[in-house]
C-alpha cells in the first residue's frame, strides 16, 4: 500500500473514531443529541467556508441526490467551478466531496483532515457526519468554488448542512422513511424537512401530498419565503423513453436526461426549477447541456441490457412502487432475481408487497454494515410475503449466483432494498468485468 493510501485510510480512521450516526441502531439514533450549535462552532473555528460561495440546498426523502446531481451538472455545464455535497457514498469516501464530478482526491482529504483537527480538538461531541460536511464546505472554499450544491444528509432543521444561508431551499418528494427520528407522520417528517427553509430565501417544491404540501407552505409563509411549487408553478410532461434516457418538456423547453424512470421527469422538473429562482446566471441552453450529461449511478443504473443487471439504490415502499413502475416501462413482463439486503429501520413488508409479483427468486444476503439486519429476520419476511427465497453468505456470492441462473433464462439481475448491499454488487460486477478483460 502505498504513502498517500496508508494516510488516507488512517483519516478514515480518525473521522470514523467519532460518533457516526449512520453506523448507529435506529433506536440510538432516535435518542441523538442533533443540534448545530456544535456546527456552528465549527464553522467559526475553520473562517465560515460555507458563507464563501452561492449555495442550492436540497432535502427530501426521494430525489435529494438526483436533484442535487442534475443541478451541479447544469452549473458546471454553465462554466461555474461547482462543488457536489452527498452522502452516503457508494464505493469511496471521498464520493461526498466533488467538484465539477471529480471526488476529491485521497491526498487532498487527508490534507484536509489534518487541517481541521486543533479546531475539531476544541468542540466536544462532534460526529462523523459534521466533520465531513466541515470538511466538503471547507474544499469548496479553498478551491474557490463559484457555487455549491449541498444535499442535506438526515431530515433538514437539524441536519448537519443546515447551517448554510442559501440562494434556493429545495425539497424534492416526501415520503416515510428515518421515522423513529423524522416521526411517523407525513406533516412531521414535512416539518422537519422545512427546516431548511430561510427568512426570505426561495423555496422550489417537488409535487407532494397534501398533507405533506400544506406544512411546506404554512412555514415558507411564516419566514417571509417565496414558495414555487413544480407541477403547478412548473409544468413538465414526460415525452419518450428508451434505455439511452428520457425526453421531457419544462415549461416549452425540451431537455434530455440519460437518468431512467418516470421518476426522474420530476427530479428534472425540480431541478430546473430551482436553478431558475436560484438567481444564478445560468442559460436554458446551458441548463440542456447539463441536464444530458449529468450522471448518478445506482439509480435504476442498467449496467447491462441483455440479460439486464440493474444497480438500484430504492430503500422504503414508495422507493419500490416508483421502482416497480420502472421495470414495467423498461422491461415489460420480465421476471426478477432480487438482491436483496435492507436496514433494520426499514419497512421491509411493504417493500415486498411492491415487488413480489416480479420476483422470481430472492437472494438474501447482508451487507457489512452495522445497521444491516439479519438474513434470517429478512428470510421470515419473504416468506410470509410467499416470496421464493434463498440465503446466501455474501453480497457477491448472490451476485453470482443471480447472474449464474440469469444466463440461462434471461432473467433481470437486479439489487436493491439497501444502497450499502448495492454498493457491494457494484464492486462485484467491477471484479468480474476486470477479471474478464484480464482472461481476454
Amino acid at each position: 500500500m502505498s504513502d498517500i493510501e496508508t494516510a488516507y485510510n488512517s483519516a478514515l480512521d480518525y473521522l470514523y473514531s467519532f460518533v457516526d450516526y449512520s453506523l448507529k441502531h435506529s433506536s440510538e439514533l432516535a435518542k441523538a443529541d442533533f443540534n448545530l450549535d456544535r456546527m456552528r462552532a465549527l464553522m467559526i473555528e475553520l473562517g465560515n467556508p460555507e458563507a464563501k460561495y452561492p449555495i442550492i440546498h436540497v432535502a427530501g426523502t426521494k430525489g435529494k441526490g438526483s436533484v442535487s446531481a442534475l443541478c451541479a451538472s447544469a452549473l458546471q455545464a454553465a462554466g461555474y467551478k461547482v462543488g457536489l455535497y452527498t452522502s452516503p457514498h457508494l464505493l469511496d469516501y471521498t464520493e461526498r466531496i466533488q467538484i465539477n464530478g471529480q471526488p476529491i482526491s485521497h491526498q487532498s482529504l487527508v490534507d484536509l483532515v489534518e487541517q481541521v483537527k486543533p479546531a475539531v480538538a476544541k468542540i466536544p461531541k462532534l460526529t462523523t457526519f459534521e466533520i465531513t460536511t466541515a470538511l466538503g464546505y471547507l474544499y469548496f472554499a479553498q478551491q474557490k468554488a463559484d457555487a455549491a450544491v449541498i444535499e442535506v444528509g438526515l431530515g433538514g432543521r437539524l441536519d448537519a448542512t443546515n447551517v448554510v444561508m442559501p440562494k434556493v431551499s429545495v425539497i424534492t418528494s416526501l415520503s416515510y422513511d428515518h421515522m423513529a427520528v423524522l416521526g411517523n407522520t407525513l406533516a412531521l417528517i414535512a416539518g422537519e424537512k422545512a427546516g431548511i427553509i430561510k427568512r426570505g430565501v426561495p423555496v422550489v417544491s417537488a409535487p407532494q401530498k397534501d398533507e405533506a404540501l400544506e406544512v411546506l407552505v404554512r412555514i415558507a409563509k411564516e419566514r417571509n419565503a417565496p414558495f414555487t411549487l413544480v407541477g403547478q408553478d412548473i409544468t413538465y410532461k414526460p415525452l419518450s423513453h428508451s434505455l439511452d434516457g428520457q425526453t421531457l418538456e419544462i415549461s416549452n423547453l425540451l431537455l434530455e436526461i440519460p437518468l431512467l424512470g418516470i421518476y426522474q421527469i420530476e427530479n428534472a422538473a425540480t431541478a430546473y426549477a430551482a436553478l431558475k429562482v436560484s438567481g444564478l446566471k445560468i442559460s436554458e441552453d446551458e441548463i440542456r447541456k447539463g441536464f444530458a450529461e449529468v450522471k448518478w449511478p445506482a439509480r435504476f443504473e442498467v449496467a447491462r441490457r441483455d440479460p439486464p443487471v440493474i444497480f438500484d439504490s430504492a430503500h422504503n415502499q414508495d422507493s419500490f412502487v416508483r421502482l416497480c413502475q420502472a421495470l414495467d416501462d423498461y422491461f415489460p413482463n420480465r421476471p426478477v432475481y432480487l438482491i436483496f439486503g435492507a436496514s433494520e429501520d426499514k419497512n421491509i413488508p411493504g417493500m415486498f408487497a411492491e415487488i413480489r409479483p416480479k420476483v422470481k427468486k430472492m437472494f438474501v444476503s447482508r451487507a457489512d454494515h452495522p445497521r444491516a439486519l439479519e438474513r434470517d429476520e429478512i428470510i421470515e419476511l419473504a416468506r410470509q410475503a410467499e416470496i421464493p427465497n434463498e440465503a446466501m453468505a455474501s453480497v457477491e456470492a448472490a451476485f453470482a449466483r443471480a447472474l449464474d441462473l440469469s444466463e440461462k433464462d434471461g432473467s433481470i439481475v437486479l439489487s436493491a432494498g439497501s444502497m450499502f448491499v448495492t454498493a457491494e454488487v457494484m464492486m462485484a460486477w467491477k471484479k468480474l468485468k476486470m477479471s474478464l478483460r484480464g482472461a481476454a
